[in-house]
C-alpha cells in the first residue's frame, strides 16, 4: 500500500477506521475488510481497523496498544467534541477535565457516545477512566488548530 510509505500505521487506521461507516452503518466494521483489501491494505492494518467495533459490529478483539486506545477513545471523541460545541468558545482548548466529566455523567448528552464502550475501553488499556478523558482531551487540544485548519482547506476544494 503506497499510503504507509507516507505516513505512520497509526495514521492510517485513523483514517481508515470509518472507512465503510457512511455507506454502511448498520455493517459497520464488516464490509471494512473487503473494501480495504480492494485497496490494497494487509490484513494487521484490517485487524487494527476492525478492532474498533468489537463486542459492536464484530469479534475482532484489539490487542495492540493502538487499537486498544482507538477501541477506547472512538466513541469518547464524539463527546467530547460534543461538549466543546456546546462551550461559547466552541473549543476544546479552554475545556477542563472536571466539566468534561460533568456532561460524560449526564447519559442523555451525546446519548449516541457509549460511555460502556469508553470504559470497556479504558479496562483493556488499565486506565483509570480519568486517565482516558484526560489524555484524550489533551490530544484533541493538541491537534485541534491543524484539523480547524485543514478541513476549511478542503472546504475550498
Amino acid at each position: 500500500m503506497i499510503m504507509e510509505k507516507h505516513i505512520s500505521r497509526e495514521t492510517a487506521v485513523g483514517l481508515l477506521h470509518d472507512i465503510d461507516f457512511e455507506m454502511y452503518p448498520q455493517e459497520h466494521c464488516i464490509k471494512a475488510p473487503g473494501l480495504l483489501r480492494e485497496g490494497g491494505v494487509g490484513e494487521e492494518m484490517i485487524h487494527a481497523i476492525c478492532s474498533h467495533a468489537y463486542g459492536m459490529h464484530v469479534d475482532v478483539k484489539p490487542e495492540h496498544l493502538m487499537e486498544k486506545v482507538l477501541f477506547a477513545t472512538d466513541e469518547l471523541t464524539g463527546l467530547i467534541g460534543a461538549a466543546a460545541l456546546m462551550r461559547p468558545s466552541k473549543s476544546v482548548q479552554d475545556m477542563e477535565l472536571k466539566s468534561l466529566k460533568k456532561k460524560y455523567k449526564v447519559r442523555a448528552f451525546a446519548a449516541g457516545c457509549s460511555r460502556e464502550v469508553i470504559e470497556q475501553g479504558a479496562e483493556m488499556l488499565g486506565w483509570p477512566l480519568d486517565e482516558v478523558l484526560q489524555k484524550t482531551l489533551d490530544a484533541m487540544k493538541d491537534c485541534e488548530a491543524k484539523v480547524a485548519e485543514e478541513s476549511a482547506q478542503l472546504q475550498q476544494v
